[in-house]
C-alpha cells in the first residue's frame, strides 16, 4: 500500500490553514478613473492539484488519510482548521490552482513611474460547514508601452523591474488606440482553493 506524506499535504496546509500562513495585508484601492479593459489580452488557466476521498480519520492525532488513483496520502490537521469535526469518512477533497493575467489601458501619458502593488485575500467556510478555503493573491503592475506591432497583434510593456513582456492581443481593433509612451495596468491573479465536501448521492 502506497501511504505517504506528499506535497499535497503542503498544499492542503496552505489552502486550509489560511490566514495564519498567508500574509493577508489589505491595501486600499486608489480613486483613479476606471481604465479601458483590453479584454483580448487575458489568459486564464486552472489546474487540478489534487482530488481524492477521505478514507480514514484519526480524531486523536487529527490525521486524515486521503486516497486517489496514485495511492494514499496522510494530512495532519492543525488547530487552525476549526471545522475538523465536520470531516467524515467518504468525503471528497479537492485542491485547485488558478492563474489569470489581464491588461487594462490607462489613457494617460507615461510619467516615468512604474509601480507594483500586491494584495492578499482569504475566504473561509462558516463554522457549521465542512472545511474550505480560498487564498487569492493579486499583483497589479503599472507598465510602460514600449512597442506596438499592429500587424502581428503584439504589445510590449516594461514593468517596474525593467523587464519587457510581450503579449498577444486577440482583437486587433483594440490596438487602434494604443501608442508607445502610454501606460497599461497588468493584473496577475492567482488563487489556491481547497475544499472537503460530501459526495452527491
Amino acid at each position: 500500500m502506497n501511504i505517504k506524506y506528499s506535497p499535497i499535504a503542503l498544499a492542503l496546509t496552505v489552502a486550509l490553514a489560511g490566514a495564519s500562513l498567508a500574509n493577508a495585508q489589505s491595501i486600499p484601492a486608489t480613486g483613479s478613473a476606471k481604465p479601458v479593459v483590453i479584454d483580448a489580452a487575458v489568459t486564464d488557466n486552472r489546474y487540478q492539484l489534487y482530488e481524492g476521498e477521505v478514507v480514514k480519520i484519526d480524531k486523536k492525532t487529527r490525521t486524515i488519510t486521503f486516497k486517489n488513483k496514485e495511492g494514499e496520502t496522510k494530512f495532519v490537521a492543525g488547530p487552525e482548521i476549526a471545522n475538523f469535526a465536520q470531516i467524515k469518512k467518504g468525503d471528497r477533497v479537492n485542491v485547485s490552482y488558478e492563474l489569470a493575467v489581464a491588461i487594462e489601458l490607462i489613457k494617460t501619458k507615461s510619467d516615468g513611474v512604474r509601480s507594483k502593488v500586491e494584495t492578499n485575500t482569504v475566504t473561509k467556510s462558516k463554522a457549521d460547514e465542512k472545511p474550505s478555503e480560498t487564498i487569492t493573491n493579486k499583483t497589479t503592475i503599472v507598465a510602460d508601452i514600449v512597442e506596438v506591432n499592429r500587424e502581428k497583434k503584439l504589445v510590449s510593456v516594461k514593468g517596474p523591474s525593467g523587464k519587457i513582456t510581450t503579449v498577444t492581443v486577440k482583437n486587433p481593433a483594440l490596438l487602434a488606440d494604443i501608442n508607445v509612451g502610454e501606460q497599461v495596468k497588468v493584473i496577475y491573479f492567482d488563487a489556491m482553493a481547497a475544499s472537503i465536501t460530501t459526495p452527491k448521492k
